[in-house]
């Protein structure tokens, strides 16, 4: 049990009630626990009493007394990550680990595989995590480098062959948050149609293809509205069926939704503005896998948002347990 903190809020935090900030830092402090914490003075913002209901301002400082639970920092992020090492940076991102599964909660930014440009990815972090066999830690299906979430690694090439093919006989249920421009004009939906790829100056870009194109894959997804910002954005749960490469970035936008801070997709006209104090990074999340263990039994694994997300997500009121109570 720590002493007294002073905890600095974060530009992410902007406008966050006081209460969720707690949530996000403290997640074992029950909220009437808080409650009198408030009540007798011990929780203050920048020396001040304050209600459960206050809304935080970046800078301002909340004062924390002795808890008896610890406190969560938050998700790595690249930036972060460049100054640990390869074993102790993989260790803060874990979500769930056994003798044959691992999770980690990747954050944007950070390549899964390596490549041209890339000098670090989580492929190469894995070296760090070789077991006495020599074995290294394998990748069974991937992420894009700027989507955030959950990313299932296995210990053991056994493990490996049949995680591999839990995601190609469609057992494994993805679940991904999205914040897109505009509302799609149905609340649910399947989006079904064929992408092919296609190479541009600014390297591979994939579209919807024409009726008997050559080389194109079917794509299925399914998404439903959570809540929305008026007519002008929108919280997207989206589950792909397939797994085509940008297969969700590609849907939002064959919906008439781009999902903000696309940067290889998203288009608007001349006339609509980027909402203030939403940072341009793509907005796409995957929140949580449900896979089949390659033990025996199911491993079901939620992430949080990125900070990027997280800001979104305070700044229009969205509320995350929106989602999950109709799970």
């Amino acid at each position: 049990m720590a002493g007294v903190e002073q905890i600095k809020v974060a530009d992410d935090e902007a406008n966050m009630r006081l209460d969720r900030w707690f949530k996000v830092h403290y997640p074992g402090l029950g909220f009437g626990r808080l409650q009198k914490l408030l009540r007798s003075g011990q929780v203050r913002v920048d020396g001040g009493r304050v209600k459960t209901d206050t809304r935080l301002d970046p800078g301002q400082t909340v004062r924390v007394p002795p808890l008896d639970t610890d406190r969560n920092t938050g998700p790595l992020t690249p930036r972060s990550i460049a100054n640990k090492d390869d074993a102790d940076a993989l260790s803060q991102l874990l979500l769930h680990e056994d003798d044959k599964v691992l999770v980690f909660n990747k954050p944007p930014g950070l390549a899964v595989q390596g490549g041209s440009g890339i000098v670090r990815s989580v492929d190469q972090m894995l070296e760090a995590w070789r077991n006495r066999k020599g074995e290294k830690p394998r990748l069974v299906h991937r992420l894009d480098r700027d989507t955030s979430g959950v990313l299932v690694v296995a210990r053991t090439r056994q493990a490996a062959m049949r995680l591999a093919e839990s995601f190609r006989t469609r057992e494994t249920k993805k679940t991904y948050w999205a914040l897109v421009k505009g509302v799609p004009a149905r609340k649910t939906g399947k989006i079904s149609n064929w992408l092919v790829k296609e190479p541009t100056p600014d390297g591979d870009r994939m579209r919807v293809a024409k009726h008997g194109e050559t080389g194109a894959d079917h794509a299925v997804s399914y998404y439903r509205v959570v809540d929305q910002a008026g007519q002008a954005l929108s919280w997207l749960e989206m589950e792909p069926y397939t797994g085509r490469t940008h297969q969700l970035r590609v849907h939002a936008v064959s919906i008439g939704c781009p999902i903000i801070g696309d940067p290889k997709y998203f288009e608007a006209d001349q006339n609509w503005e980027f909402p203030g104090g939403i940072q341009k990074r793509l907005h796409l999340h995957a929140r949580r896998i449900v896979i089949p263990h390659p033990g025996s039994g199911t491993i079901d694994v939620t992430a949080p948002l990125p900070g990027h997300m997280v800001q979104s997500w305070n700044l229009l009121g969205f509320d995350e347990t929106s989602a999950e109570d109709e799970q």
